[in-house]
């Protein structure tokens, strides 16, 4: 068994990680960036080691620092989580050629399986067809007007080495695709590190059910059950179940076979997941995540199996602890994934902030996988999935009510979060009866009765912020130079007579002092950097045309102009990080 594992991740899924070594006996290595330093996956991790910076790129995508803390933490192995490392052919081969065990498939299997287009072959020569798309990569918008004009409109541009949803653009028609094209590109560059798109054809209702697999190193592959995960905005996931409603067993069956063939032909080893499209009756393979889902718990509801554990144990060398006929499922399980944004409207704009109070719910058969605690900040630079409320009933509509009842509970304060979207999801007759698809939340659930989540009062402070002190030291005489950070009021506290005094950093306001909507003043909903200003000073714009594009929290968000006019003045400029409630643009 291994004995020390290093998580290359943050947030919910390092903290889960760190409890499944735990669990084993397994020393567990955490790494923080310097906006992570008191985040709870390295105040429960037995090791911790600095990264620096404060974006992802700064700290968790910097493979020399990774590899860094594995020399220096003697670490035996790495699990990777989700997102980030978790998909990265490099990362992973560099884990490997330095005899370090990579919990996950061998970097060849995510080279086939992470790369979507080469993903699509293998599935066609396992058997398993997808929808119909291309398999070569973009390299103009004339590519995905010809593949729209010989399939049909509406299309779909998807990044072929990421997922999520983000680097996705739908095209409605030819004169969107270049636009769209440049826009998924961009977004696939950042989120991954490549820009890499292909094309396929948009369906119309289909829900998206994705299979669980796992492979040993003896030769065993097994699948696990389905989820269906078709509660989506902006293609990303809002609350998944276990299993599919509505789901013949005989589609089941051939879905889990299909999967397992899929796993084969590319030679995978440990967690997976196959998703699929399925719709009338059918389904079509549609891409290999190859790493552990966000949604794993719901499967882990069902069947009693621990994925994180095995997933150690498969990595360890040991064959899987189960086999197909092993596999038991059991009653039903809902996930629903509170994320800091503000769903008012339908517009679920990002909306990081300190949580001021969290208490999560409890009860039998509730399960809260959560990333933070109160006093933390959801940082504008990361992901903002706050945690996981996972809830299992004896049959749906038991799990349905509990989830709800759970949600009811949960005491969150301080970002606005997607609980009132949720509720409106469970309680909707079309979920309730499984006839929602991945376009029900953005094209039928009306959201307009959801008000903007109000600014927390200036009371309800979070943790002190600290400050960093370079300090010397004497140990048994000899001196040394050590970094320490303090809380503020320490230090200004410390600070000599007639020094410098540390002054607390001011606090941006949460959106409250944003320019009344119509009046020219266009202000940015969230904090985030500006990627992109579209229109200078003297331009005429219309109403709703979008003036500049800001990214948060990994997604890009258009900000359009409050009412029809001419630009009077631009205040931003591409790459400038800005706050909630800033004026960007201002119109007369």
């Amino acid at each position: 068994m291994l004995s020390k594992i290093l998580i290359a991740n943050r947030g919910e899924i390092a903290v889960r990680v760190i409890r499944a070594c735990r669990d084993l006996g397994i020393t567990s290595v955490a790494v923080y960036s310097d906006l992570d330093r008191d985040s709870l996956h390295v105040r429960l991790a037995d090791e911790a080691y600095a990264l620096g910076g404060q974006t992802a790129a700064e700290s968790y995508l910097d493979t020399a620092k990774i590899l860094d803390v594995i020399e220096r933490s003697g670490a035996d192995a790495v699990h990777p989580g989700y997102g980030f490392f978790s998909e990265n052919t490099d990362f992973a081969r560099a884990i490997t050629e330095r005899g370090v065990t990579f919990i996950g498939p061998p970097p060849e299997a995510i080279e086939i399986m992470g790369d979507k287009v080469s993903s699509r072959r293998a599935a066609e020569r396992a058997g398993v067809a997808g929808v119909p798309g291309t398999t070569e990569f973009l390299t103009s918008p004339d590519e995905v007007i010809a593949f729209g004009e010989e399939h049909g409109w509406p299309v779909a541009i998807k990044a072929a080495y990421g997922g999520g949803g983000r680097g996705m653009r739908v095209v409605r028609s030819a004169d969107e695709a270049a636009a769209a094209l440049e826009s998924a590109q961009s977004e696939a560059l950042k989120g991954f590190g490549r820009s890499e798109c292909y094309v396929e054809k948009y369906l119309t209702w289909p829900r998206h059910v994705e299979m669980q697999v796992f492979a040993d190193t003896h030769g065993n592959v097994v699948w696990v059950g389905e989820r269906d995960c078709s509660a989506q905005r902006r293609h990303q996931k809002l609350i998944e179940e276990s299993p599919a409603p509505r789901f013949p067993d005989e589609v089941r069956q051939a879905m889990g076979e299909a999967a397992v063939r899929v796993t084969r032909a590319c030679g995978y080893v440990n967690a997976g997941t196959v998703e699929f499209l399925y719709q009338d009756g059918e389904f079509y393979f549609l891409e290999m995540n190859t790493r552990l889902q966000v949604e794993h718990p719901v499967t882990e509801m069902v069947t009693g199996i621990d994925l994180v554990a095995e997933q150690i144990r498969v990595a360890s060398g040991e064959p899987l602890s189960f086999t197909q006929d092993d596999i038991v499922r059991r009653g039903h399980a809902i996930e629903v994934r509170i994320n800091a944004e503000d769903p008012a409207g339908g517009r679920f704009l990002p909306s990081p902030g300190t949580i001021t109070r969290l208490r999560p719910p409890q009860g039998f058969g509730v399960r809260w996988d959560g990333g933070y605690e109160a006093g933390d900040e959801v940082s504008q630079f990361y992901d903002n999935l706050v945690g996981k409320l996972i809830c299992w009933g004896a049959d749906r509509e038991t799990a349905i009510n509990r989830t709800i009842r759970a949600l009811e509970e949960l005491e969150l304060v301080g970002p606005a979060t997607t609980v009132p979207a949720d509720l409106a999801i469970l309680r909707h007759p079309d979920f309730r009866a499984g006839e929602h698809s991945t376009k029900w939340v953005e094209e039928r659930l009306d959201l307009s009765g959801i008000e903007p989540a109000a600014p927390a009062a200036d009371g309800d402070a979070g943790r002190e912020p600290k400050v960093r002190r370079d300090v010397d030291v004497e140990v048994n005489g000899r001196r040394f130079g050590v970094t320490v950070w303090v809380p503020e009021s320490q230090a200004a506290a410390a600070a000599p007579a007639g020094g410098p005094a540390v002054r607390p950093r001011p606090r941006r306001s949460s959106g409250a002092s944003a320019a009344a909507a119509g009046s020219g003043q266009v202000a940015v909903p969230m904090q985030g950097t500006i990627v992109k200003v579209l229109v200078n000073e003297g331009d005429k714009v219309e109403e709703g045309q979008t003036v500049c594009v800001l990214e948060a929290m990994k997604m890009e968000n258009n900000i359009t102009a409050d009412k029809t006019g001419t630009v009077k003045e631009v205040k931003v400029e591409a790459g400038q990080s800005v706050g909630s409630g800033d004026v960007v643009v201002v119109i007369e």
